[in-house]
């Protein structure tokens, strides 16, 4: 097995190539709520907003995100793919700018000391 075959979900149709990350993003396109319960609709203004994904596939030469992995990329610069009738996005790592951290374990102690 390759790493694309390992790193990629078994539905999808196709083969990532070198260094491409296949998203799904998360949430709608359409209205948001801020942490405060606020509608903010759509055709708000805002600056450059980065959006949350979930990674679910990964081509062979990725070294820093596997599937299932939460990204972070500037939607600004994406381009779209449509598979099955979803809706995916396809990026390069190096336009990740980051990957969520994996929360502590319910049962550990923490990183206290």
């Amino acid at each position: 097995m390759t790493a694309s075959t390992i790193d990629t979900d078994p539905g999808l149709p196709i083969r990532l190539l070198h260094d491409r990350v296949l998203v799904r993003l998360e949430g709608g396109e359409g209205e948001r709520r801020s942490a405060a319960g606020i509608v903010i609709p759509a055709t708000a203004s805002v600056g450059r907003r980065l959006s949350w994904a979930t990674a679910v596939g990964v081509g062979p030469n990725v070294r820093s995100i596997v599937t299932g992995d939460r990204v972070l990329f500037d939607a600004d610069d994406r381009s779209e793919v449509e598979l099955h009738g979803r809706e995916y996005v396809l990026l390069r790592e190096r336009d990740v700018h980051a990957v969520a951290a994996r929360r502590v374990e319910p049962d550990a102690t923490g990183l206290y000391l």
